[in-house]
């Protein structure tokens, strides 16, 4: 079946793979909508490990249930994690921390190639049907739709703070939405990239944007909050962003780092000791919050359509890949149709 491999640094390539065989306790399913990732975008950038199908972020229909719970027709996603479900953080819920998550995680391995092709197998144990009342967009949303929640979850945001989000991709501005929904009174994202900025305020969550690249940014900042962001999500995971988080937050705040950083970063630690700072990681999300997501779609309390670019087909994905980079397109989310001629 046709599939997008990586094949090298910022190269994707349409090629073929054998349809997928599952094991004991998966599901085949048929890929409906896919999405891309910034974590995709870090393999990309990459090009490694070469004749990766990436990936994980999906709707689908079950073709093959075998032995599980699940039936043929059923409508799914997926958490696209490998826990172990024997250790302390599985046995507590906390899938995230298995040392196994990521071992054999869909379209973030080679062992288990991902969703920018028309099939895939998954775990059922990892998998959720979902309501006929949200759409297969909304369903491939769910996953960074988790991320931030899961990160905001962990902020804590009380009533009334100041919130900085750093990186205005998906992960940034569902952040962003989930702070003004806990009640942040103010809600910016800061940003390189102009044309996504202005694009996250006409969305709606956002209430103002920082340049990223201006030397005048911490006078603003200054200026909005008198003594820096009470909370501050970073999405990007570069020195930079990260510097940033830790100067433009006021004394005693929180900073959670939600960007995955590929390689070593030097920081402003002095900062973070001398204005006691807690700072947070955040890694992936819980199956309670892909739940929750998922019915918060189901009762319309949140709109992550709003924040899809646009479908492309497997012909297109090297393309929707340059878009998301460019540093000028305002493209936030693009999804994948492996159905789409």
């Amino acid at each position: 079946m046709k599939c997008v491999k990586l094949k090298g640094e910022k190269e994707l390539v349409v090629s073929e793979m054998p349809e997928p065989i599952k094991k004991d306790g998966e599901l085949i399913v048929e890929v409906k909508k896919a999405g891309i990732c910034g974590s995709d975008i870090h393999n990309w950038f990459l090009g490694k490990p070469e004749g990766l199908v990436l990936g994980h972020e999906f709707c689908g229909i079950v073709v093959d249930a075998g032995n599980t719970n699940f039936k043929v027709g059923d409508r799914v996603t997926s958490l696209p994690i490998s826990p172990c479900g024997n250790c302390q953080a599985c046995q507590t819920g906390n899938l995230q921390y298995c040392r196994q998550t990521w071992a054999d995680a869909l379209g973030l391995s080679l062992t288990r190639l991902g969703a920018l092709a028309p099939k895939i197998r998954v775990r059922s144990d990892m998998t959720l049907k979902v309501p006929d009342n949200i759409s297969d967009e909304e369903v491939a949303m769910v996953e960074p739709t988790a991320v931030g929640l899961h990160a905001i979850n962990l902020a804590d945001i009380k009533i009334g703070d100041k919130v900085l989000v750093i990186g205005a991709g998906i992960i940034g501005l569902v952040s962003a939405m989930f702070a003004k929904k806990a009640g942040a009174s103010l809600v910016a994202i800061s940003e390189t990239n102009m044309a996504r900025a202005k694009k996250a305020i006409d969305l709606g969550d956002v209430d103002k944007y920082y340049d990223a690249t201006s030397s005048n940014i911490m006078q603003e900042v200054m200026s909005d909050t008198k003594d820096g962001f009470d909370v501050i999500i970073e999405c990007c995971g570069n020195e930079k962003a990260v510097s940033s988080a830790l100067t433009l937050v006021k004394p005693g705040g929180t900073v959670v780092l939600v960007g995955v950083a590929t390689k070593a970063i030097t920081v402003p630690m002095t900062i973070a000791v001398t204005n006691e700072l807690t700072l947070k990681g955040a890694i992936a999300y819980t199956k309670k919050d892909f739940k929750t997501c998922i019915n918060l779609m189901v009762n319309k309390e949140i709109d992550v359509l709003k924040f899809v670019s646009d479908v492309v087909s497997l012909n297109e994905v090297q393309k929707a890949y340059e878009r998301l980079t460019s540093g000028t397109d305002d493209a936030i989310k693009i999804l994948v149709d492996p159905n789409k001629a």
